[in-house]
């Protein structure tokens, strides 16, 4: 069988208790068991043991170099199930000041944010397999600035999105 989805990721970070306090009032996730400099999360609503694992490595730790001078991670991504939720989060990244883009990619609505130690990651709403139209599908190629009131005006704030589903390449 293969590889149906993933089921948590695990970050190095220089101090636990600032990355859990950020990942619980930014995404509301919440601690499922720690332990001297580790902390695993869920988020709301998952299924999974974790979502997230964190790691102390300390304050003294260097910024990671992927992406600039090296191979590695560019981000993680987590979906929500509504373009209201997704509003939701915008406005509290924003509060936290670590909201840094958002983007229509055409079948996905995404936000960009940084955590506490700079490491990046997406919040995205997809749109619905059943409300993709040929054009959506041939926008694909562009990315857009994001309008959340045009996409809540076109497809409804409630829409459940594409969660798990397969979009035609």
């Amino acid at each position: 069988m293969p590889v149906q989805r993933l089921n948590h990721a695990v970050l190095y970070v220089r101090d636990v208790e600032r990355s859990v306090a950020f990942y619980r009032e930014a995404l509301g996730f919440e601690v499922v068991m720690g332990m001297r400099g580790a902390a695993f999360l869920q988020a709301p609503g998952s299924t999974n043991d974790h979502d997230l694992g964190l790691f102390e490595i300390g304050a003294n730790a260097a910024p990671s170099p992927a992406g600039r001078t090296s191979v590695g991670l560019y981000h993680l991504a987590w979906e929500v199930d509504t373009l209201d939720e997704l509003e939701r989060v915008a406005a509290k990244l924003a509060e936290l000041g670590a909201l840094v883009g958002a983007s229509d990619h055409s079948t996905t609505k995404a936000l960009y944010a940084k955590d506490p130690d700079g490491l990046e990651f997406e919040v995205s709403w997809l749109v619905p397999a059943s409300l993709l139209t040929d054009e959506i599908l041939a926008s694909r190629a562009g990315i857009r600035p994001l309008d959340l009131s045009a996409d809540k005006e076109r497809f409804g704030g409630q829409t459940r999105g594409g969660v798990g589903v397969s979009i035609p390449v």
